[in-house]
């Protein structure tokens, strides 16, 4: 018997069994459609019957389509989105007839004015993890995708007249002084907090009252990142300056609702920027977002300035690998000039050292 729709409670449910030139090509079914109209069991019923026959046809790896694999993974809200453009242009595709190569090609295609890293972190990144989810629980083909090279980036950056990748310039202690001469408490508390601790500007902003220890100087930071929730220590200076500020609501700037008390007062990890430019206006210093001040201010400031084996500053820093920041957050602060005149200073010292042991050989046969 052909699919049939019928009706439990407010649902549609489905009956009987996928049927290809007359023949059954699937055990019987029972199942739910999830549909509350007949319009929608049925479009369910026509999906199904179109998929089993391409799975009879040519196999089931072949016969899960883009659109399919889409379906049964768990996007979050952000990645819904991402995925939703590219549906539009990979959707009908079976899932083994997708390549690293077509996934690259549709950057350009997509959002040709945007960086080869934006290529990657919003069309090829969502929609690999959506072709190897369905390889987990499907058996689908895995896919691995090249990254886009220095010379793709160039490119594109060429083709756009704008470059992708700026020089990230980390705080100094300086920087970090005159921002705080002229900031409220809570914004210089904001920035010393993460300039000590590497925090990320989302999980300094979530920081409630009942997050402070100041028994034991330590501060409770959300899971990021795919590091896990847990406790960092802070200076003693550091926990009295937190302890100071009387915690605020702030307002979801999108809903308007009331949010539960922080400690910094603020909302959302953007809420700042607007006041931290007026502050550095203020200050005569250049303006630095939250992650130059924070992290690459924290790890340069210990490994650059301070010596701190790279190790140890990751650690302190909650890095896994401290490869990442070495090659990332680690910012050279000796100028070209003052390295050629290193080299200058030792061929010098080479000389003097020479002609002196020249005048000593001398002495030394005119002794004997």
């Amino acid at each position: 018997m052909p699919l049939e729709i019928y009706k439990r409670g407010s649902v549609y449910w489905v009956k009987g069994r996928v049927e290809y030139n007359g023949r059954p090509i699937t055990g019987p079914y029972r199942k739910s459609t999830r549909a509350t109209n007949e319009a929608g069991a049925r479009d369910w019923i026509r999906e199904e019957t179109e998929f089993q026959i391409r799975k009879h046809v040519v196999g089931e790896e072949h016969a899960l389509r883009f659109v399919d694999a889409v379906e049964i993974y768990p996007a979050s809200p952000t990645t819904a989105k991402k995925l939703l453009l590219i549906l539009d242009e990979i959707g009908d595709l079976p899932i083994g007839a997708i390549t690293g190569a077509l996934l690259k090609s549709l950057g350009p295609k997509l959002k040709p004015q945007a960086s080869s890293d934006t290529w990657w972190r919003e069309i090829v990144t969502p929609a690999g993890a959506v072709i190897n989810y369905a390889h987990e629980f499907k058996g689908t083909p895995l896919i691995r995708v090249k990254p886009y090279d220095k010379f793709e980036r160039i490119a594109q950056d060429q083709r756009r007249q704008k470059s992708s990748r700026i020089e990230r310039v980390p705080a100094t202690r300086e920087w970090i002084e005159a921002f705080c001469t002229e900031a409220d408490p809570y914004n210089a508390a904001l920035v010393r907090f993460m300039f000590e601790t590497a925090a990320r500007i989302d999980q300094a902003v979530s920081i409630e009252p009942e997050h402070l220890y100041p028994e034991t100087c330590q501060v409770l930071l959300k899971a990021q990142k795919g590091h896990e929730e847990g406790l960092i220590t802070v200076s003693p200076e550091m926990m009295a300056e937190l302890v100071a500020l009387k915690p605020k609501r702030p307002k979801n700037r999108k809903t308007g609702k009331i949010l539960s008390l922080r400690v910094f007062g603020y909302g959302s990890p953007t809420g700042y920027n607007n006041r931290w430019k007026t502050i550095c206006k203020c200050a005569w210093i250049p303006y630095l977002s939250a992650h130059p001040a924070g992290r690459h201010g924290f790890y340069t400031e210990l490994v650059v300035r301070q010596g701190v084996d790279p190790v140890t500053a990751a650690k302190a820093g909650r890095w896994s690998d401290p490869n990442l920041p070495m090659r990332i957050y680690a910012h050279a602060e000796t100028d070209e000039p003052e390295i050629r005149a290193r080299f200058r200073t030792k061929n010098v010292q080479a000389e003097r050292a020479k002609q002196f042991n020249k005048l000593k050989s001398k002495k030394e046969n005119e002794n004997e």
